[in-house]
C-alpha cells in the first residue's frame, strides 16, 4: 500500500473523524435536538473552512513540497517534504493544516458546548504543539537558514498580523 495513502488515511481517521468523535463522547453524546440548529450551522461553516484549509495545505504540500504531512514525533509515516514551503497556505502560518483542523474542532466545541470536549481539545493542542516543536527541529536541520528566516516571519499556528 502506498505510504502517501496511509498518511492521508491516518490523518482522516485521527483528525476528521477520531478526535471529533472523542469530543462528542466526552460531551455526553448529545443528539441533534440538544445541539440546536444554530450551533450545527456554525459547526458546518467552520468544518468547511477548516477542512478546506487543511486540504489546500495537503495538496500544496504534495505538489510544491513534494511530500506528505504525516510525520509523527520524528517517525516518517509518509514521505517528508523535500522543499521548504513558505507561500500559498504556508504564507498564512507555518502549520496551516493544523490551523484548519483547529478551526474545525472549534466548530465541534461550539456545537457541543461541554467541558469534556474542551478538555479533549486542550489535550489535542498540547500534544500537537509538542509534535510541531519536534518537527521544527527536523525542519531546521533539513532547511537551515531558510527555515530560520521563515520562523522569524511567521507564527506556528495562527496568521501573523502585519
Amino acid at each position: 500500500m502506498n505510504r502517501d495513502f496511509i498518511g492521508y488515511l491516518l490523518g482522516l481517521i485521527i483528525f476528521i473523524i477520531g478526535i471529533p468523535y472523542v469530543m462528542y463522547l466526552a460531551s455526553g453524546s448529545p443528539n441533534f435536538a440538544e445541539i440546536g440548529l444554530m450551533r450545527l450551522l456554525i459547526l458546518i461553516i467552520l468544518a468547511i473552512i477548516g477542512i478546506g484549509l487543511s486540504v489546500w495545505s495537503i495538496v500544496y504540500m504534495k505538489n510544491v513540497g513534494d511530500g506528505n504531512p504525516f510525520d509523527a514525533f520524528n517517525h516518517e509515516v509518509a514521505p517528508r517534504t523535500s522543499s521548504l514551503m513558505t507561500d500559498g497556505p504556508y504564507g498564512i502560518c507555518r502549520n496551516p493544516m493544523l490551523l484548519g483542523v483547529f478551526i474545525y474542532h472549534i466548530g465541534v466545541l461550539i456545537a457541543l458546548l461541554s467541558l469534556g470536549s474542551l478538555l479533549i481539545f486542550i489535550i489535542e493542542v498540547l500534544i500537537m504543539n509538542i509534535q510541531v516543536k519536534k518537527e521544527e527541529q527536523r525542519l531546521k536541520i533539513d532547511f537551515g537558514k531558510d527555515y530560520e528566516e521563515y520562523v522569524k516571519n511567521s507564527n506556528r499556528f495562527f496568521p501573523k498580523l502585519r
